[in-house]
């Protein structure tokens, strides 16, 4: 199937009572698209949108464990995040050509890895290794917590990929489903997944990433202006958890086309 076969897309503009930039309300996602099947080779591949970040999330799925883990009987799933030169509005350098991974994108690389294997029973995964590439090839904000939705998706494809080859057999490795998105406070008010220009301008900047069924994995928050009080981080909690529920329907529709 082609990816656009393979294509399913949320459009959440809501009512602008909250000046949005980009005409959502506060508790309102950016427009979601899961292109799946994006790539040819790789066992599992979709190109996820979270408005105008577009994130590259590859699968690749090999028999076998790191050396550390050869005889235990479970497997490995991790995951490496780079952006392309000119994901943003100026042209930045390859990290390879630099020579060096900068402490950002291993710090994301690190945050994907971790969130995908808590969903991932190893034992059941067998001695085997997913490996999880995310390439950001636009920038608009979020490109963390749309990697690791899309990366979500292509680790899901490409366990069915695994099971119908007789690489793992009995149950699916993965207890349930994760999706990542940001939230802040801009002027006061609490919003849901925010775009460059919102990210920049925040008074408090936060990454929630949550399981299908709502249990947190990792919180990220930091005031970037004033400190914020117990009230505003319960909403903000909220507010995040129910966008990654939202996310996770999203996901699951994907994966049923």
């Amino acid at each position: 199937m082609s990816a656009s076969d393979n294509s399913t897309s949320l459009n959440s503009t809501g009512s602008n009572s909250s000046g949005r930039i980009d005409g959502r309300s506060a508790t309102h996602l950016r427009q979601i698209n899961f292109e799946r099947g994006w790539l040819n080779q790789a066992e599992g591949s979709v190109l996820v949108s979270f408005g105008n970040t577009r994130v590259l999330c590859v699968a690749s799925f090999t028999p076998g464990v790191p050396r550390w883990l050869v005889g235990s009987g479970k497997g490995w799933v991790t995951s490496e995040y780079s952006m392309l030169p000119r994901a943003t509005h100026t042209r930045s350098d390859r990290e390879s050509v630099k020579g060096k991974l900068g402490g950002r994108t291993q710090e994301i690389s690190r945050l994907i890895g971790r969130s995908l294997r808590s969903i991932v029973d190893m034992k059941a995964l067998g001695e085997n290794t997913i490996v999880l590439d995310c390439d950001v090839l636009q920038a608009d904000g979020g490109t963390r917590t749309a990697a690791i939705t899309g990366a979500y998706v292509a680790l899901s494809d490409a366990i069915s990929w695994a099971m119908k080859q007789g690489h793992i057999t009995g149950k699916s490795p993965l207890s349930d489903s994760v999706a990542a998105v940001s939230v802040g406070i801009i002027d006061g008010t609490p919003m849901l997944d925010l775009c460059y220009e919102e990210d920049v301008t925040a008074e408090t900047d936060m990454n929630i990433v949550c399981t299908g069924d709502g249990k947190f994995v990792e919180v990220q928050g930091t005031a970037e202006g004033k400190p914020f009080d117990r009230e505003l981080l319960n909403q903000l909690l909220d507010l995040g958890s129910k966008g990654c529920l939202q996310l996770a329907e999203l996901q699951k529709s994907a994966l049923a086309r």
